[in-house]
């Protein structure tokens, strides 16, 4: 909820399985790195009673419920928002500071980055994202606050994903009253949108939203940039960016062996879509997608190989993978954020009510 800036907190809980390999070597490929060269990359440090502190300096930021004459500039109003009485899940929603209840915008679900260890949806960088695609598009916006790992292994953030859609729902159909900023939305047009971790959540969620009845709740399309996933099978653009400035191999695998769980490795369909497992026979159901890249990540193969494997269930894909570029690089970057923007922006103006799309949009 609204708060002042500030660390990120330490989160209980951490396996004894970790505890054995903190001081090992990481195996084959990465075996010159250690375990503790990643937690100081990451920012992270093990104690001895089971937590990890995270020490990352990007600080959390307050929402902007209302125009601040300091700030003539605003453009985008944001404001935090319980989703369940039964714990801390929230939100922070997005709206731009003229929009008219004449004109219904659509509703991005986002999903922040963060290698499923890392950062919140206050975390400014993240925050400074959603108002800029909610003034530019327009658009409600609606971040999810999602569970860390390893505290909360997957599927934790997968649910609390899945728990954000059911929540919008009961917003869409007005169960206990409506958020007043929801006047301005057009519940026929969700869109999932998520960078890094966050796309491969929204991946997974709009696998699962497909077992349940979303109605009013009708998901047009699910926007991936620059996915986080893995296997045990190094890709080309693996090897190739092997020790990575941004993404560096034995960092991402360090990562994958946080967030998966216990018993699972890199070939699980959470980490490997390509894999297998539960999700395959839903894949050809899904909506529309937008897959965006760069050839400078060493991630970017893994979601090549993602636009393949859709295409191959006929799954409508629109890709953009640039040239050169790093993973976050929209994060840092004016002139890829603009980029993108337009690039998604393109893809949620263009993405119509065909009988295709309406037949994967929700069941």
């Amino acid at each position: 909820m609204d708060q002042n800036p500030k660390l990120w907190p330490a989160m209980a809980g951490y396996s004894i399985l970790l505890f054995l390999c903190l001081c090992q070597p990481w195996p084959a490929v990465n075996c010159q790195h250690t375990w503790q060269e990643a937690f100081t990359s990451l920012g992270i440090s093990y104690n001895s009673n089971g937590t990890l502190d995270r020490q990352i300096q990007i600080p959390m930021v307050n929402a902007t419920p209302s125009v601040d004459p300091n700030q003539p500039t605003l453009v985008t109003l944001s404001t935090d928002v319980r989703i369940s009485p039964l714990n801390k899940a929230f939100v922070r929603l997005y709206r731009p500071v003229n929009s008219s209840a004449n004109t219904k915008l659509p509703v991005i679900v986002y999903l922040h980055g963060g290698d499923f260890v890392l950062f919140s949806a206050t975390t400014v960088i993240f925050h400074n994202f959603c108002n800029s695609i909610a003034a530019q598009f327009p658009a409600i916006v609606v971040s999810v606050e999602y569970r860390l790992a390893p505290e909360n292994r997957l599927p934790a953030a997968y649910n609390d994903a899945l728990n954000a859609i059911f929540w919008l729902q009961s917003q869409a159909i007005g169960f206990s009253g409506r958020h007043p900023w929801f006047k301005y939305a057009d519940f026929s047009r969700v869109f999932l949108l998520g960078s890094s971790a966050g796309a491969n959540i929204v991946y997974h969620t709009a696998l699962r939203t497909l077992d349940f009845n979303i109605k009013p709740l009708k998901i047009r399309g699910v926007l991936l940039n620059q996915a986080f996933f893995g296997g045990i099978q190094n890709t080309s653009s693996e090897l190739r960016l092997l020790d990575d400035a941004y993404a560096p191999l034995y960092v991402c695998d360090v990562l994958w062996t946080l967030a998966l769980p216990t018993y699972a490795n890199k070939d699980h369909e959470f980490c490997n879509p390509l894999t297998g497992g539960s999700y395959l026979g839903r894949v050809p159901r899904l909506p529309r997608f937008f897959v965006k890249g760069n050839e400078g990540d060493p991630l970017v193969d893994r979601s090549k190989q993602l636009v393949q494997l859709l295409q191959a269930y006929k799954v409508p894909v629109v890709s953009k993978f640039d040239e050169g570029g790093y993973h976050g690089i929209e994060l840092s970057n004016t002139t890829a954020a603009t980029e993108l923007y337009t690039a998604m922006k393109n893809f949620i103006d263009s993405t119509g009510f065909t009988e295709h799309e309406n037949s994967h949009a929700s069941i």
